[in-house]
């Protein structure tokens, strides 16, 4: 798979392929793109796994409704309640071992035929930490893969961030 050096920004691949509807984004951090959706006429749900986060996004989108829940379980999110799933650069930070059964639950949450999107950062040969010691695994991304058992691959790419000029890699799926 080669590598785009600028993809499509995030909203114009949003308008493409999800549809109108209840929308869930999944490591919503500071709200900044759940509030974008819910603008936009996607009903958004954040969750994040980070409370600190969280009160961050309640209080600059105060429009939102908000949860504390982790992947994979996100517990109290009921499954096949949302046309879409946005999940940003969010499964990188998880332990490799909780990354194919969080991929498994976020197509979960969609009901038939709803578009979820997922990006991560690609970490190559180890894991990392940042600054902020936030892991960054390296994983084989057939992992990924083998989650979305039950879908159509819409959309498969690499391409290089703007802003941090990292690898990002983006899929889009439609369950089945």
């Amino acid at each position: 798979m080669g590598i785009t050096a600028i993809g499509n920004d995030l909203h114009e691949t949003i308008k493409t392929f999800f549809t109108q509807g209840p929308t869930i984004d999944a490591g919503c951090g500071s709200g900044r793109d759940a509030a974008w959706l819910n603008a936009n006429g996607y009903p958004t749900v954040g969750v994040d796994a980070s409370k600190g986060l969280l009160l961050e996004a309640h209080r600059h989108h105060p429009e939102l409704t908000l949860f504390y829940s982790a992947l994979p379980e996100l517990t109290g999110v009921v499954e096949e309640s949302f046309e879409n799933v946005l999940c940003e650069t969010v499964i990188m930070h998880l332990p490799i071992d909780l990354i194919e059964p969080s991929v498994h639950k976020l197509l979960n949450l969609l009901k038939s035929q709803g578009i979820l999107y997922l990006s991560w950062r690609v970490t190559e040969e180890e894991d990392r930490r940042d600054e902020q010691g936030r892991l960054y695994a390296a994983f084989d991304e057939r992992i990924v893969i083998n989650g979305l058992v039950g879908a159509q691959l819409l959309m498969d790419e690499k391409v290089v961030s703007q802003s941090s000029g990292k690898i990002i890699r983006r899929i889009v799926a439609r369950k089945n």
